[in-house]
């Protein structure tokens, strides 16, 4: 019989829900399930845990999983993890750094518009009180 079989039995044999089990296990409901289905296998202080609770040897409670295909499921999980990790650091980076930077970029541009645009009408009104009577600098209409 395989491990996830096994929990179901010794499960059902107490009487206990998944909730319940998850509750004694400190983990939720979901993963005494996914623990059942056999998409995932719990870690060894889970293990101990669940020898204890059902009071059965690690060994017998064990037996018959496949080690090679627990090592195969780890690894395809850790994977898993680190792409999602991955995916998410970088999605922050790029909807932080970059949005913040256009954000400045925005601002200085409209700031150093605005300063541009001061000097030159600065610049013209003075030249036309130096210079009345051009009409280059200042039109008079």
């Amino acid at each position: 019989m395989k491990f996830n079989e096994k929990l179901l039995k010794l499960r059902k044999e107490k009487g206990l829900s998944q909730e319940e089990l998850g509750m004694e296990m400190e983990v939720s409901r979901q993963t005494i399930s996914k623990w059942e289905a056999g998409q995932s296998y719990p870690d060894f202080t889970r293990l101990v845990m669940l020898s204890d609770f059902f009071n059965m040897t690690l060994d017998e409670l064990v037996k018959d999983i496949d080690v090679q295909e627990v090592r195969e499921n780890s690894l395809v999980n850790e994977k898993i993890d680190s792409i999602y990790r991955v995916s998410r650091d970088v999605d922050a980076v790029f909807q932080n750094d970059t949005l913040k930077g256009f954000i400045k970029g925005i601002w200085w541009f409209i700031a150093v518009s605005l300063i541009f645009v001061c000097v030159v009408a600065a610049a013209s009104f003075i030249l036309h009180l130096i210079y009345p009577e051009s009409n280059i600098f200042w039109r008079v209409y």
